[in-house]
């Protein structure tokens, strides 16, 4: 039910997000210095995991962004793509509200 992860600003800034949309229960940050961990306790409905999928849309080997226009609607709204813009990490229901674009990190349904 908990994951232990090292912790980056860019981890913390999507699991506050998965979070804020109910898809993970707590975030937190464990541990001091270099040491530092990210520890998530997921999310279960009736035994099984409120995260059904999830995919990594955007790689190191090949970035994907797209403008406030075509920003993914997962699951006709019931899912959520991450996007990372020059606001900060956020859904893309708020990316849109906002009139942004910026990088697909992940789909979420």
């Amino acid at each position: 039910t908990k994951v232990m992860i090292p912790i980056s600003k860019e981890k913390l800034a999507i699991a506050n997000v998965l979070k804020d949309e109910g898809y993970i229960l707590n975030v937190e940050v464990s541990g001091e210095g270099s040491a530092k961990m990210l520890e998530v306790e997921l999310k279960y409905f009736q035994g099984t995991p409120v995260i059904a999928d999830l995919h990594r849309i955007s790689r190191p080997g090949l970035r994907v962004y797209r403008n406030k226009d075509e920003l993914p609607k997962v699951l006709g709204g019931l899912g959520v793509a991450v996007i990372s813009t020059s606001s900060g990490v956020m859904t893309d229901r708020e990316a849109r509200s906002k009139g942004i674009g910026g990088e697909v990190l992940c789909v979420i349904s």
